[in-house]
């Protein structure tokens, strides 16, 4: 019998191109949530529940870093939104940072460019945050 072995659930994640990956940093008091992948009705989900966890943490001042996000759905969109709600009524605020093409294409479409603060550089909305 020969042994085999499966990969982790988090190296799947980081390696799966249908997934997300969240990365936290922080940057003058504003948390920056990194986001690689695609954010969509089975991703999204755990986007929601990082944004909870900061808020209930006293974090209240977040950037969402889009550089490598390839993707966004309406569920996706929908998480945007109710974070930036949440953010903002618990005293803080929401910034985007770094949207690539196609995820700028679906903000425009939606409007959310119109609505939520975006911004072409990580720093820009640390400072429109602070």
């Amino acid at each position: 019998m020969v042994a085999t072995s499966s990969p982790s659930p988090a190296s799947f994640a980081q390696n799966s191109p249908d997934l997300m990956d969240i990365t936290e940093s922080t940057q003058n008091s504003v948390t920056v949530l990194s986001l690689s992948g695609r954010l969509d009705g089975a991703s999204s989900p755990s986007l929601e529940q990082k944004v909870d966890a900061l808020i209930a943490a006293g974090s209240n001042k977040v950037v969402f870093d889009c550089a490598t996000l390839a993707y966004a759905s309406s569920a996706g969109l929908r998480v945007f939104l109710s974070a930036a709600k949440k953010l903002k009524s618990s005293g803080g605020g929401a910034a985007f940072a770094t949207l690539t093409p196609a995820v700028t294409e679906v903000f425009e479409l939606s409007g959310f460019n119109q609505v939520l603060s975006v911004h072409p550089g990580v720093a820009q909305a640390v400072a429109a945050l602070t």
